[in-house]
């Protein structure tokens, strides 16, 4: 993917190295919580990796306003065609409602059709109403998988002679 005009103080563009720490402090914004260890190896293994990954970065006035990041699934949990899982998508703060989202998914669609994707997913908190509503006016619908979880440090309630 290279550069490419939003509105004419903004560009779609892959992200770099040197984008972390304005990425840290979107995604700060987002969760209260610093994930630089997180996000930090991801952008890493996306740079190091373009083919697992597609990444896109939307800058304003040279400065990284938003940021989208999906991991190219080749077969996991039984799918028989290439899928991305959206992991991280931030916008800053200041940014919101300006169609700096959508212009981060339409460049993530993009670059996702040109190395055959046909399907996007994520997952989100059933409480992030907002999120939720962005992933609707985006064309996202509910998967035919559900996800399933199940604490660790909860015990089996039958003894290891049941199992």
């Amino acid at each position: 993917m290279t550069a490419m005009k939003v509105t004419p103080d903004t560009c779609l563009r892959p992200l770099r190295n040197g984008d972390l720490e304005r990425m840290i402090i979107i995604d700060h914004a987002h969760t209260g919580r610093s994930r630089r260890g997180f996000l930090g190896k991801r952008l890493k293994l996306a740079i190091e990796r373009p083919q697992a990954f597609i990444h896109v970065g939307l800058e304003r006035d040279g400065e990284l306003v938003g940021f989208a990041l999906a991991r190219l699934l080749q077969g996991e949990f039984g799918r028989t065609e290439p899928t991305a899982a959206l992991d991280l998508l931030g916008v800053a703060p200041g940014s919101r409602e300006l169609g700096y989202g959508h212009a981060l998914i339409d460049g993530l669609l993009g670059a996702a059709r040109q190395q055959g994707v046909r399907r996007v997913q994520s997952e989100a908190e059933w409480t992030s109403h907002a999120l939720l509503r962005f992933f609707d006016t985006m064309g996202f619908k509910l998967a035919n998988r559900v996800v399933l979880e199940r604490r660790v440090s909860e015990p089996f309630a039958e003894s290891v002679e049941e199992l």
